[in-house]
């Protein structure tokens, strides 16, 4: 699974900057509030961009050296991507729509919470 946390971390960070472009290029009129929406949920991207990239390398090498330890990472690699889309879609279509999609970005955020917990957890577990 560790290949596919790295090119997930690389697909989730093209997309930061593909948002990034376009927020500077086409999203001007949107107003100062909903433009710094965005910009919020591209630093978020790009951070958990570079999380799930760096949990594939810990998946990879450390943690499974450790039994159970490839499965926490594992699951921290998911937590992460599906609160990125999550957390950042959800701020992305309340900037762009103008209104929130119910409950999806706090949804995402607590993903994105529980991801580091159980990349600290996976850590914890190695020998």
């Amino acid at each position: 699974m560790e290949r596919l946390w790295i090119g997930a971390g690389a697909l989730v960070g093209m997309g930061a900057v593909a948002m990034a472009a376009l927020a500077a290029h086409a999203l001007t009129a949107i107003g100062p509030a909903r433009l710094g929406m965005v910009d919020s949920a591209i630093r978020m991207q790009g951070w958990h961009a570079l999380a799930l990239v760096g949990c594939g390398l810990w998946a990879g090498r450390g943690a499974r050296a450790t039994p159970g330890g490839g499965r926490v990472a594992d699951a921290a690699g998911a937590a992460f991507l599906l609160g990125v889309l999550g957390f950042c879609g959800g701020i992305y279509g309340f900037a762009l729509a103008g209104r929130p999609v119910l409950f999806l970005a706090p949804i995402g955020g607590s993903l994105l919470m529980l991801g580091w917990a159980l990349l600290f957890v996976s850590a914890l577990l190695r020998r």
